[in-house]
């Protein structure tokens, strides 16, 4: 199979997943909402979603490196098929107690799927472009990225609508069929050892060596902290009881706000040919980007202090503008990760990396919910404004990388 056959295969895997995974996310909210579940509960409900998430970038990128990275792929599909059948059969006349720890261990199991799928599938678009071809690798991670994160969003609208069609678990079954085509088509299409190094991997080298992965690394724990923080718990909590918006409402326009996030980070490579061919992309893009980026949930808080102008234009407004320049964000580092990773150790460097990504995303779930039952909404709008800030310092110094003419206009972006 061609180099291109192979990404679409990776792509459509990739799409697969993220639709269940929206979905699944959607329908555990609502049906345990329906449930009688209040916000804060639901959210610890995907505590260990995050937590695994973690472990997975390491001991996920470890196997790659040893089996080859179609061995994680198709293993996080079938992870994820596990996780929803076990959310099938959950019963209702179990305890309280049983069914949150069940429900968490079934979360736990999709949240190592997600990062093994996420880790081998990004990390199998940096072996299929050669390695002169950084345009063609940063509109390819772009693409799948951000068709990614709209495929999510409508992974939102999926699981509302088939919680309403079919149930919560006829959903499941459903969701669980159409990812085993997905998952046997991937295992019998892409070819094996795709990623596996030709060196026996070490313990320690499950950490990375490279300064300047470990910076990115360290910015991109705060990047997505910063996001999670007032947008995990925080802000449909707000929506829900101080706006009086229902929970359909809240899931419809937090699906329309991931779609357009996607939707930008698609686009990063058409706003950044300029800079790619010219300056290159580097420790100074990320900077402005995070200084622009730090500046509009610092712009809400005092808004809204304020109550100068009505709270729901003030939200909707800035979490639109928010998203955009999250998006921009978060595509410059999915790209400077590739660029700088090594060929025959990306699977080891991507997870390091995605392992930091998880930790953000963690630690901005944990302190969504502590801070807005301390400080309110407006406490976690500063906090995620001082982690931005803090993205931006830990990115001084990382290199540039550059194009050359031939190389951008021969990947056709």
């Amino acid at each position: 199979m061609s180099s291109v056959g192979q990404y679409i295969l990776v792509t459509i895997a990739y799409w697969g997943f993220t639709l269940t995974d929206g979905a699944l996310r959607m329908l555990v909210l609502l049906h345990f909402h329906d449930l009688g579940y209040g916000a804060f509960q639901i959210a610890s409900l995907f505590l260990f979603y995050e937590f695994f998430g973690i472990v997975t970038n390491l001991g996920g990128s470890w196997v790659a490196s040893h089996f080859g990275l179609k061995s994680t792929l198709v293993g996080g599909l079938f992870i994820q098929i596990l996780a929803l059948v076990m959310l099938a059969v959950l019963s209702p006349n179990w305890s309280l107690a049983l069914s949150v720890g069940y429900v968490m261990t079934a979360q736990a199991l999709s949240g190592i799927a997600k990062d093994l799928t996420k880790m081998s599938a990004k990390s199998g678009v940096k072996t299929l472009v050669p390695e002169n071809a950084q345009s063609k690798l940063f509109k390819w991670v772009a693409i799948l990225t951000g068709s990614k994160n709209a495929l999510k969003g409508a992974g939102f609208f999926l699981g509302g609508l088939l919680l309403s069609r079919l149930g919560f678990a006829n959903s499941l079954y459903a969701m669980a069929g159409g990812l085993t085509v997905i998952a046997v088509a991937t295992a019998l299409g892409l070819p094996n050892g795709v990623g596996r190094l030709k060196s026996k991997v070490k313990f320690r080298h499950l950490f990375s060596m490279s300064s300047e992965i470990n910076y990115l690394s360290g910015a991109r724990l705060f990047l997505f902290g910063a996001r999670d923080v007032w947008f995990v718990v925080a802000l449909p909590v707000f929506l829900q009881g101080n706006l009086g918006w229902s929970f359909t409402q809240v899931g419809s326009f937090l699906a329309l706000w991931v779609i357009g996030y996607g939707l930008v980070q698609a686009m990063a490579p058409i706003l950044f040919r300029k800079r790619l061919l010219e300056d290159g992309l580097g420790g100074s893009t990320l900077q402005i980007w995070s200084l622009i980026l730090g500046i509009v949930p610092a712009a809400i808080a005092y808004l809204l202090d304020r109550s100068t102008f009505p709270v729901e234009q003030v939200l909707v407004i800035g979490l639109l503008v928010f998203g955009a320049a999250f998006a921009i964000n978060s595509a410059l580092h999915s790209y400077l990760i590739l660029a700088y990773a090594k060929d025959d150790k990306v699977a080891l460097n991507v997870g390091f990396y995605y392992m930091a990504n998880a930790g953000g995303r963690l630690l901005g779930t944990v302190l969504s919910g502590l801070i807005y039952q301390i400080y309110g909404l407006t406490g976690c709008l500063w906090f995620s404004a001082g982690f931005v800030a803090t993205a931006g310092v830990i990115s001084h110094g990382l290199r540039r990388v550059r194009l050359v003419a031939s190389q951008l206009a021969s990947a056709d972006v």
